[in-house]
């Protein structure tokens, strides 16, 4: 509030609470902010940000590493072998494709060589020759679309070979998951004790020299402690 503002409500020409009104301070409602607690995350609603490293995420099926690591090569073998079906299918079909074109390539030459005789024997009659010409360019046709057939079957080898690294990538990914399963067993025996864990003493929630405003432990929860000590 200005020295004017301060004036004018000594002098009664501001109402109080209309000078309050106008004059909130945004620094308040800052710091409340800042410190009203944080709400917990929704499991359901997560999600994994690489900008932030905390919370961690909550442990369900969605976020345990090895567990997605386990889906993603048995979906991966799954399609790939979806893949590699219906490439056999087309695989198959062009070959087939193939020995039929063959079959109609050798009729058209049997035409070829009939007509050819007739045109010989028959020079005035044009049909003869009309035949031959389109039976010819039917040849040349029916090479292209063989080697268009040959030239897919290449294509579908080589698809298959590109596709024998989605094995690699998941024989990778099963190392990885096998190096991830040693280290948790690793420090399962790391962190091992010899005293079973429904037999060990709670913790205390306060102690003394926490930055707390609760109080410290009580004196009958340190007699309740020593008293458990004298009984192992």
């Amino acid at each position: 509030m200005t020295q004017e503002e301060l004036d004018a409500l000594m002098n009664g020409d501001m109402d109080l609470d209309e000078g309050f009104e106008e004059h909130e301070l945004p620094q308040t409602n800052a710091v409340e902010s800042e410190d009203a607690p944080s709400e917990e995350p929704d499991p359901n609603g997560y999600r994994v940000s690489a900008m932030s490293s905390w919370p961690p995420p909550p442990p369900t099926d969605d976020n345990k590493m090895v567990h997605q690591l386990d889906d993603v090569t048995k979906e991966s073998e799954q399609k790939a072998t979806e893949i590699f079906d219906l490439i056999e299918t087309i695989s198959n079909d062009l070959s087939d494709g193939e020995k039929q074109i063959k079959k109609v390539n050798a009729v058209i030459q049997s035409n070829i060589e009939l007509f050819e005789t007739l045109a010989a024997k028959f020079p005035h009659v044009e049909a003869f020759k009309t035949q031959l010409t389109k039976n010819q360019d039917a040849v040349e046709e029916a090479d292209a679309i063989l080697e268009m057939l040959q030239n897919g079957g290449d294509t579908i080898m080589n698809v298959m070979d590109i596709m024998q690294y989605q094995d690699i990538h998941r024989q990778k990914i099963e190392r990885v998951i096998n190096v991830m399963r040693a280290l948790s067993t690793y420090m399962n025996h790391l962190f091992a004790g010899k005293i079973d864990d429904s037999k060990r003493v709670t913790s205390a929630v306060h102690l003394p020299g926490d930055t707390t405003t609760e109080e410290v432990v009580s004196s009958d929860d340190i007699e309740a402690l020593l008293a458990s000590f004298g009984k192992k």
